[in-house]
């Protein structure tokens, strides 16, 4: 039997009649604000050429992590759900037999995250009325495809529907941007901007190093062989970033270590990097003190820098083997900041030009490191929950476990760090909800008042990450 499908207007707040109605009233003041996506994975190429998306399956479903992890947690094959093979071999290239497949399985997202987003977005950008179901697959395979055929539904229009303000990308240091030099030439560069994740030459342990560092001397035209010709390549490099609109860094890192040597250490250390005869320890040296390198040069060019520790890439080594990188086998592990930072802070922490927000994926480290660091440095910032933390349940035990020390303004609003463009306004909208559920209690509970609670409430939705990103 078909079930409908309806979004309750006071979803995710309280059900305290007195918390619900300030919740209420003070979403009704942010909801409408303008969407700033400051970190994310959507791919330029969408907003330079502005073609149509394909299908309803390779919008929502083959490029994203979140639904496919969950389905084949359940026995459903990749090569089932269309996901490309590294050896090119077989894999299901019917759209609608993906799609029919995922909505047999959809009662599996009850209660996450993704069916809140999704469902969200088939009803409030599909106008859907009825729930996803075997039943329903074909008429919502039906509505979908037939409206992404029009204009209405090309990239740059849904950037105005979803008022969408900036979006940023993100690109490794060795990327062209061909895709924003050609936004860049049309005007469009003002609202899809890249973000310089330099992963691919500071990383020796990452597949395709070597060739990585022979591009960056190519393309920049400085002598990497040394130590000094090295860091003038990646300051080239950020230089081009910015030129394109970057206004921010991106670390992924498996630690936070991080180091400070002396120069003739530096020296030494890079020879065998760049000899290919680093050891794992020797490595994980190497990237700490790129981090703290990085730092300084954000301290020279005013990028914000974005550390996303504690992710085991690629847990799974046989799906690694067969599909490649970013197939929902990363998983969190136990991260250390306070010792894992000091040698970085030592040098920069007490430094207010710089900022540096820090992500995690333990949250034990919340109130003991990460709230009570960003309490004092004046550098540092933290980012919001990520990756399985990005739920209401996750924003929640963040906000009850920073903001008594570290306060609502040394965190820097929402970023939804999405491959999947249509989960744009429905993350925001759960952030927003959230943030005003807490600050509802605040009021509630006579810790704060109603009128600041509304100045929060437009602080984390629109001015933190705006001022935090340096989009001002």
């Amino acid at each position: 039997m078909k079930q409908k499908l309806t979004l309750h207007p006071h979803r995710l707040f309280s059900s305290d009649s007195v918390q619900r109605e300030i919740a209420a009233g003070l979403y009704e003041q942010i909801r409408d604000l303008p969407i700033i996506s400051p970190h994310g994975h959507t791919d330029p190429e969408w907003f330079a050429t502005n073609d149509n998306f394909p299908d309803p399956a390779h919008l929502f479903i083959t490029p994203d992590h979140y639904v496919f992890r969950m389905l084949y947690s359940q026995g459903v094959t990749l090569e089932n759900l269309g996901v490309p093979r590294q050896d090119g071999g077989w894999t299901e290239q019917d759209p609608r037999k993906i799609w029919r497949l995922f909505a047999e399985h959809y009662p599996l997202f009850r209660g996450t995250p993704s069916r809140g987003w999704l469902d969200y977005v088939f009803a409030t950008v599909f106008d859907l009325d009825v729930q996803l179901s075997a039943e329903t697959a074909d008429h919502y395979y039906d509505v979908i495809d037939e409206q992404l055929k029009t204009d209405a539904f090309r990239p740059r229009a849904l950037m105005d529907r979803f008022n969408i303000e900036k979006i940023a990308t993100t690109e490794m240091a060795t990327d062209p941007l061909t895709h924003h030099a050609s936004m860049k030439k049309d005007g469009y560069l003002s609202r899809v901007v890249t973000t310089f994740r330099p992963d691919d030459v500071v990383d020796p342990e990452k597949a395709g190093f070597a060739g990585a560092l022979e591009r960056l001397g190519e393309i920049t035209g400085e002598d990497i062989t040394i130590w000094d010709g090295y860091l003038a390549a990646l300051r080239n490099r950020r230089a081009f970033f910015k030129e394109h609109g970057a206004t921010a860094t991106d670390h992924g890192h498996v630690t936070a270590n991080t180091a400070n040597f002396d120069r003739a250490a530096c020296e030494a250390l890079w020879e065998t990097v760049r000899s290919g005869k680093a050891t794992p320890a020797e490595a994980e040296l190497f990237r700490g003190q790129m981090l703290t390198e990085m730092a300084g040069m954000s301290l020279e060019d005013g990028l914000t820098m974005q550390i996303h520790a504690g992710s085991f890439r690629n847990h799974n080594a046989r799906l690694f083997d067969k599909f490649g990188a970013d197939k929902g086998a990363d998983i969190p592990l136990q991260t250390d900041y306070v010792h894992a930072l000091k040698p970085l802070l030592d040098r920069y922490g007490n430094e207010p030009a710089l900022t540096v927000i820090l992500f995690t994926l333990d949250e034990t480290v919340y109130s003991r490191e990460l709230a009570t660091l960003a309490g004092h440095y004046p550098c540092l910032r933290l980012g919001p929950p990520w990756w399985f933390h990005d739920s209401p349940e996750g924003m929640l035990r963040f906000r009850h476990q920073v903001t008594e020390t570290a306060g609502f303004y040394n965190t820097v609003g929402f970023n939804d760090d999405t491959r999947a463009f249509l989960s744009i306004p429905a993350r925001h909208d759960v952030a927003r909800r959230i943030d005003c559920r807490f600050l509802a209690q605040l009021v509630a509970e006579h810790r704060l008042g109603e009128d600041e609670a509304a100045e929060v409430a437009k602080d984390l939705t629109y001015n933190l990450v705006k001022k935090a990103y340096r989009f001002d």
